[in-house]
């Protein structure tokens, strides 16, 4: 095949190897199930195709032969009719599905025809049997096949790609719904109705994830979900806290940005699988220290095989641009005096040694070496190994700073104390924590972005600039829902916004903590894999239940989780509401339904990453909606 003339491809169109190197449909596959589905088939015809040319061969090969034929041109006929019953369905594309299915229906037929043994065509003149004589129309064949069967797949795909945009533009609906609702009641129904919506969209969008090829695209798409899932439970505590307190100024700026994120997330989410970014907003990352060392690296490792002309200038300038990207680890106030001084000796040090290796190659050239002489040899060396510790000792710098800062984390000290301030209505006290929160805030932003240059790769990179972006959101939230406890130290609902923030740092903090030890993998060459943002909520929880064995749900029940999940969260709240309308808040009834519908929804904590989910949970909260209500 590779001899073969290369098919016309429409302007604009990318290749794409089908899985295989010898097939070029003129179609580019953007997903794992695309490709996975194509494999059987490319292997079926690479047999027919790279038969022995024998002019006689067996019966028992040609029936073999045969055999390979009739099973395309039969999975070819199975695979026609289900692509002609979604064309029905999809008028927009019926059109194009349904060429694609007749170009695929007969080239099936025509590979058929040609392995048919008993084809009176396929008789020689001493009436033994043999196959096809005509390679070039089994490769035409064989072409025509494999472009109009990916040509049906990826017009199949367009359809989960418009089931995902129909998907969000629900969600949006019901988001600007949500955004301006004016009393509980109506935003507990709508709030259900999202829920549901948010549900449908995560396990699209989760699927959509898993079938990428490209694995930025996932990060991508995994960081997207983890702001979602996030926001969803901010959204809730957030909406109850304004339209409980309506003149509260810090409680409508921690809900502005909360539907603010959200709809970020939304547009990220189809810009990844649409493949179609706003003008201006280029998705390539900048190049981080790690990439520009190993590209510096390589090059001049290359000059030993190559004396090719270098613009020694290049060289130099990639060197400078490679140390003032440094400058974020040098001029950093939480840089210790000795990391500085090492760093600064490793850049001068490094230096030193390309302008001797760009001196040993202008000596090399003007003399017309064939070879790298031995000067240049020991200077590539020197070069090498210069970069290596200076890349190792930006690694140990910032890796240090993130431990360091994890470990201060742990205790969760701030977090208290700024709760306590607000429990107690002293503003002056959560002004005060405010500043260490906003210190704290920046010593991990900074480390993210220390950690971004260090990671390794670009999905690592991809999640760093995540975790930067979100202590940079959150921070000031927490800030705004303490403010808010602080004006109104009574209210539950205040004190459980302030909860659900607090909750979310804790759960970054955690994701930062598995992304700091997937870069140290990478560094250190134990695993080739990355690490992306999945669900916090399950890390943080099967971490605590490491001897219970999960139990694998599939999407259906999956999804009734999730529902039942966000059931449990609303009707909890609205318990919590409801009581705070009761003034005797020792009445026997009001402690019992309140202990009774926090235990419910742990229970659906628990049950979620344990074994199954709790009906019983469900049961007693709603027993307790009705006692409120009748009450």
């Amino acid at each position: 095949l590779a001899a073969e003339p290369a098919p016309h491809r429409p302007a604009g169109m990318a290749s794409s190897p089908c899985g295989s190197g010898n097939f070029d449909c003129g179609l580019e596959i953007k997903t794992r199930s695309v490709e996975q589905t194509l494999v059987p088939l490319v292997s079926q015809i690479t047999t027919l195709i790279n038969h022995k040319d024998k002019p006689k061969k067996s019966e028992k090969t040609l029936h073999a032969i045969q055999k390979v034929g009739q099973a395309v041109s039969a999975a070819v006929g199975r695979f026609v009719a289900v692509g002609e019953a979604i064309a029905v369905e999809n008028e927009e594309l019926k059109e194009e599905i349904g060429l694609a299915c007749f170009e695929a229906r007969r080239a099936g037929n025509a590979i058929a025809q040609l392995t048919d043994v008993v084809n009176p065509e396929h008789l020689e003149t001493d009436g033994r049997s043999t196959v096809f004589s005509d390679r070039s129309g089994m490769v035409k064949a064989a072409r025509m096949l494999l472009s109009s069967v990916t040509k049906v797949l990826v017009l199949a795909d367009r359809i989960v790609i418009k089931q995902i945009i129909t998907s969000r533009n629900k969600v949006l609906v019901t988001l600007e719904q949500l955004e301006r609702v004016t009393t509980f009641q109506e935003f507990v129904h709508i709030f259900s109705q999202f829920g549901n919506e948010m549900v449908e969209f995560a396990h699209l969008t989760g699927d959509r994830q898993n079938d990428l090829k490209d694995e930025k695209k996932k990060a991508r798409m995994a960081a997207a979900r983890a702001v979602l899932e996030k926001c969803t439970m901010m959204l809730l505590t957030a909406s109850k806290t304004c339209l409980r307190h309506p003149d509260c100024e810090s409680a409508r700026i921690n809900k502005d940005t909360v539907f603010h994120r959200m709809r970020y997330a939304l547009e990220q989410v189809i810009e990844i699988v649409t493949d179609t970014w706003p003008a201006g907003d280029s998705q390539v990352l900048p190049v981080s220290l790690y990439a520009g060392i190993k590209d510096f690296k390589v090059r001049v490792e290359s000059l030993r095989d190559s004396l090719y002309p270098l613009p020694y200038e290049s060289m130099a300038a990639q060197l400078e641009a490679m140390v003032e990207q440094i400058e974020d680890f040098t001029d950093s106030a939480y840089t210790s005096h000795e990391q500085r001084e090492g760093i600064l000796q490793l850049c001068h040090l490094t230096r030193q040694h390309t302008q001797q290796l760009i001196a040993d190659w202008t000596c090399a050239q003007s003399v017309k070496a064939k070879d790298a002489t031995e000067e240049m040899e020991l200077s590539v060396l020197k070069t090498c190994q210069s970069i290596s510790e200076l890349r190792r000792e930006l690694h140990k710098v910032a890796v240090g700073r993130a431990t360091d800062l994890l470990k201060l984390h742990s205790d969760q000290l701030t977090l208290q104390t700024l709760k306590a301030a607000g429990n107690e209505g002293n503003l002056e006290a959560v002004a005060e924590y405010a500043r260490t929160m906003n210190e704290q805030k920046e010593q991990l932003v900074e480390t993210c972005r220390l950690l971004c240059h260090i990671s390794g790769t670009e999905p690592l990179e991809i999640t760093c600039i995540h975790a930067e972006e979100t202590f940079h959101v959150i921070g000031p939230q927490i800030i705004s829902a303490a403010q808010t406890l602080a004006l109104h130290p009574s209210s539950k609902i205040a004190k459980e916004n302030l909860d659900v923030f607090c909750e979310s740092w804790e759960s970054q903090l955690c994701d930062m903590a598995v992304l700091l030890r997937e870069i140290n993998d990478v560094f250190e060459g134990r695993r080739g894999i990355h690490f992306t943002p999945t669900l916090s909520l399950r890390r943080k929880h099967s971490a605590n239940l490491k001897t219970a064995k999960a139990v694998k749900l599939d999407s259906e029940e999956q999804t009734t989780m999730a529902k039942l999940g966000l059931e449990l969260r609303l009707l909890t709240s609205d318990v919590d509401s409801e009581v705070d309308r009761w003034e005797d808040q020792e009445h026997e009834v009001v402690r019992q339904s309140q202990s009774i519908s926090s235990m419910a929804y742990s229970m659906y904590l628990f049950t979620r990453y344990g074994e199954q989910p709790s009906i019983v949970s469900c049961s007693v909260l709603l027993f307790f909606k009705h006692l409120f209500v009748c009450a």
